[in-house]
């Protein structure tokens, strides 16, 4: 058996808990959504062949949201830098925020909106910028 990433058992343990999908805060933002009447597909790939998954997607006004973690997607006011393990963890949080910026290179030139927000962000006003670029499109 390969050696574990992690430093540690109860780092190990605690890492493979993080879900993908389903979190607290998804689920919060998709209830305020859902309760104005908005329909959405979750964990979703916007563009066949791209392997990248949205969180939110509206096919039809052609909107792709990301609820990203502080933590692993660099935010400028939570992000903080592993102690442990650092030559592990800086490599692969960079590569997640290059990613990120590769992932809203590609769907936007496929034609999608890309919304990008903090784990932390209120669901409330989240679902208000939503709501406003959901309804724009589908309504002109």
């Amino acid at each position: 058996m390969a050696e574990s990433w992690a430093t540690s058992e109860s780092t190990r343990k605690s890492m493979l808990a993080n879900k993908r999908r389903d979190t607290s805060t998804e689920l919060a933002l998709r209830r305020q959504l859902h309760s104005r009447g908005l329909r959405y597909r979750v964990d979703y790939a916007p563009v066949p062949g791209l392997r990248r998954r949205a969180d939110i997607v509206f096919t039809r006004a052609r909107i792709a949201v990301f609820i990203d973690g502080c933590f692993w997607h660099g935010c400028p006011v939570h992000a903080s830098a592993p102690k442990r393990n650092a030559n592990y963890w800086g490599p692969k949080l960079a590569a997640n925020i290059e990613r990120d910026r590769d992932t809203d290179r590609r769907l936007e030139t496929e034609g999608w909106r890309v919304m990008r927000f903090w784990e932390h962000e209120a669901p409330g006003a989240a679902a208000d910028r939503i709501e406003a670029a959901v309804r724009a499109t589908t309504c002109s």
